[in-house]
């Protein structure tokens, strides 16, 4: 039995496709815990390919899925958000807020794209990712013996990593990976793609990101000014980037 059908609401998006609001067919609760009752509205695609109808994929709201792009698996698109092209969104992923995918790009695993992030071309975001902002990805196509795409992105224990040939991994473990490779002039280029990175991507943390205080358990606030994390309640401080790790 199928998941949804398209209902004859429509609309013509900036793109100029026509896209078709969804109902759903069958009850089912997604991975996030939401309910889907038989006979809700769910968001727009263009056609039905757009969106699986195994497993417990689902758009939500305003959000529009058109062109080659494929929502399955587990996944969510919801709020404004727009997937479009040749884009996958997959696994347990969420896209949402104002979010774009587009191109090639494939979005998985628990990764999740929000609020004004815009992922595109051959970019890979994937595991724990956590990306509400073009300066939380950057991406480098081609790169490596066979020219693929290296992204790095920030993730939510504001980490960056690195989604290479289908792979994820640390820093340090892709450092390993670039040791291997034969060309030297890969390698430098590889490496100066990761000094970029880190230039770029932002891994300031939001309030949702910090945990308490290792100390009190208090709440802890980013200071803008002195660029540290504080406690509000013993004043127990440190550098953004090592706070979550604390003991």
């Amino acid at each position: 039995m199928k998941k949804f059908e398209l209902t004859t609401e429509q609309k013509i998006n900036w793109f100029g496709r026509t896209l078709y609001r969804i109902k759903a067919c069958i009850s089912f609760t997604t991975t996030s815990g939401d309910e889907v009752k038989a006979g809700d509205l769910g968001g727009f695609v263009e056609k039905e390919s757009n969106l699986s109808h195994d497993g417990k994929a689902w758009v939500w709201g305003n959000a529009e899925v058109w062109g080659n792009a494929k929502v399955y698996g587990d996944a969510e698109v919801y709020g404004d958000a727009e997937v479009w092209g040749n884009a996958n969104v997959c696994g347990d992923a969420e896209v949402y807020g104002n979010a774009k995918v587009w191109g090639n790009a494939k979005v998985y695993g628990d990764a999740k794209v929000y609020g004004d992030a815009e992922v595109w071309g051959n970019a890979n975001v994937c595991g724990d990712a956590s990306v509400f902002s073009t300066e939380h990805i950057f991406c480098v196509t081609p790169i490596g013996e066979y020219a693929n795409s290296l992204t790095l992105f920030r993730t939510k224990h504001l980490e960056i990593k690195i989604s290479f040939e289908l792979d994820v991994y640390t820093v340090d473990q892709f450092l390993k990976v670039i040791d291997g490779w034969c060309d030297d002039k890969q390698k430098s280029v590889a490496i100066t793609a990761i000094e970029l990175a880190y230039k770029h991507i932002d891994l300031t943390p939001t309030s949702d990101d910090l945990k308490p205080c290792p100390f009190c358990g208090g709440e802890a606030e980013y200071n803008a000014d002195s660029d540290v994390v504080v406690c509000t309640n013993c004043c127990a401080s440190a550098d953004k980037k090592i706070w979550n790790k604390r003991v």
